[in-house]
């Protein structure tokens, strides 16, 4: 996501804080976020309730606790960005 689009959102200024193109992460930190993942059954929950919201059956909860995950996983993207530019510059 463009960090630019809408600054105040919270993409966005956990990229400014994370800044994932500044590779200052030591190699022991990067390689433990990298290995961070969604637990088999979160997956599994993601996917049930993102079909649920596909098919236009999903209900305010489910809907907002899909966006928990969305959040969740756009955090873990700019670590995991930020590890592998950290791996790849040290």
């Amino acid at each position: 996501m463009d960090h630019l689009t809408n600054p105040s959102d919270e993409s966005s200024i956990l990229a400014r804080v994370i800044e994932p193109r500044r590779a200052t992460l030591t190699r022991p930190a990067a390689e433990a976020l990298v290995a961070l993942d969604f637990d088999a059954s979160d997956v599994e929950r993601m996917n049930s309730l993102a079909e649920r919201n596909r098919l236009g059956q999903a209900t305010e909860a489910e809907i907002d606790e899909l966006e928990s995950y969305s959040r969740v996983g756009n955090l873990l993207n700019l670590l995991q960005s930020k590890a592998r530019r950290s791996l790849a510059d040290g």
